[in-house]
């Protein structure tokens, strides 16, 4: 009895290890392995600047989907919405602050939408909700990058596809282009085995 009892505990005791293995398993960026896992604290985030929204992955999600209506209303009526997730906060804010030079456009906004969009973006930025991907995003954020593209991680995902297949590929044109590649890219879900790059198709490194 006390030799079963030994080895109930001891299996226990690892399949707990390996549990808290598997959940907190992590490549150099510290991303989670697990699709559909997240990392969040339960810090009261309530002093910070904009109200933490607090977003969780869902499932098949990679970065928790851009949700917020005027967001999307405003910003995606012009292009891509992109995720808040991709960027670290001082980023967006940097972003909202520089509106009437939007990277080439005038973006500007009245007081009151500009501020919600704001404090939407920094609420759930990829520092202040590092879940999925937004990790290895975040990894910038004290460099406050303008583009999602500056980032390493960006970088580092991307560095095996030929620049002719997105530069010089006269239906892309540009690496801002996420939603022209990745075809779950709206639903938050960036795997590359869903990657379709237009005129070329199926990418998978």
């Amino acid at each position: 009895m006390k030799q079963t009892t030994t080895y109930l505990i001891g299996s226990i005791a690892l399949f707990a290890a390996l549990g808290v293995g598997l959940v907190t398993a992590s490549n150099n960026y510290g991303i989670h392995t697990e699709r559909g896992g997240h990392y969040l604290s339960d810090e009261d985030d309530d002093e910070r600047e904009g109200k933490y929204a607090g977003q969780r992955l869902g499932f098949g999600e990679d970065v928790p989907r851009a949700a917020d209506p005027l967001y999307l209303q405003e910003c995606g009526s012009c292009h891509f919405a992109y995720q808040p997730g991709l960027l670290g906060a001082d980023s967006w804010g940097r972003m909202m602050a520089g509106l009437e030079e939007h990277f080439g456009d005038n973006a500007e906004l009245p007081d009151a939408p500009h501020q919600k969009i704001r404090q939407y973006l920094v609420a759930n930025s990829a520092d202040r909700v590092p879940a999925g991907r937004s990790a290895g995003f975040a990894a910038d954020a004290d460099t406050a990058p303008l583009r999602i593209t500056e980032t390493a991680y960006f970088r580092h995902k991307h560095d095996e596809i030929p620049p002719r297949m997105v530069i010089d590929n006269p239906e892309l044109g540009s690496w801002s282009r996420c939603e022209a590649c990745h075809t779950r890219a709206a639903e938050g879900s960036f795997d590359e085995h869903e990657v379709r790059i237009p005129g070329v198709g199926p990418w998978d490194d």
